[in-house]
């Protein structure tokens, strides 16, 4: 990417939004546009968030579940910490078992939430990008079966193509509502998509 992909990204409005109100990421306001509309995290929750770095998600997730909720950010990159103590970070690949169990152990409990806006290595070649996108979507599912509580909620970044329609209707297997959402923050060039699940079906 050149000096005129950064100097478009620095004038884009999001990321002069994001810079003068001190978010980590352009991609807060999608969470943030996300909760207002569908109400997925809520004060006192627990949240676990999938691909967390650099933050920008888990400091929408903070300020969401207040003083008395928790936030866990997973990333295989290390994340700056944030001065509130109710965050907590899990560095790793989220599909390692050693992994989920260390952040089950953060947890204490089950999570009332589970956030991924993660994008897998791309490949430039639709086919293979179209099954890592199922691939990792089809991960950020078993992590709600292992940290998900009943009824719990779901959000996570899914690319429009090939298997879409799968990683929607894998979902909802999962969850008693699901809808797709581009947020406004969502580049209009961009070919991803925002799939929100509510009422999780814990099998076991």
């Amino acid at each position: 990417m050149g000096k005129n992909y950064n100097a478009e990204r620095k004038n884009e409005h999001y990321y002069k939004m994001a810079k003068k109100e001190q978010y980590r990421s352009r991609a807060s306001y999608k969470l943030l546009q996300i909760n207002k509309r569908f109400k997925v995290i809520k004060s006192h929750d627990k949240v676990v968030d999938l691909g967390a770095a650099p933050g920008g998600w888990s400091q929408v997730a903070i300020a969401a579940v207040g003083e008395e909720g928790l936030v866990i950010g997973v990333d295989l990159e290390w994340i700056r910490p944030f001065d509130e103590d109710n965050y907590l970070t899990v560095r790793g690949d989220f599909t390692d078992e050693e992994i989920l169990t260390k952040t089950k152990s953060f947890l204490n409990g089950m999570a009332q939430v589970v956030v991924c806006d993660a994008s897998p290595k791309l490949s430039g070649i639709k086919d293979i990008d179209n099954f890592r996108s199922a691939d990792l979507a089809d991960n950020a599912l078993k992590v709600c079966d292992h940290l998900l509580m009943h009824s719990g909620n779901f959000v996570m970044k899914a690319f429009q193509g090939a298997e879409f329609d799968n990683i929607v209707k894998n979902i909802r297997e999962r969850f008693k509502i699901v809808k797709t959402t581009k947020p406004p923050s969502s580049k209009k060039g961009s070919v991803e998509m925002y799939v929100v699940g509510k009422g999780f079906k814990r099998m076991f």
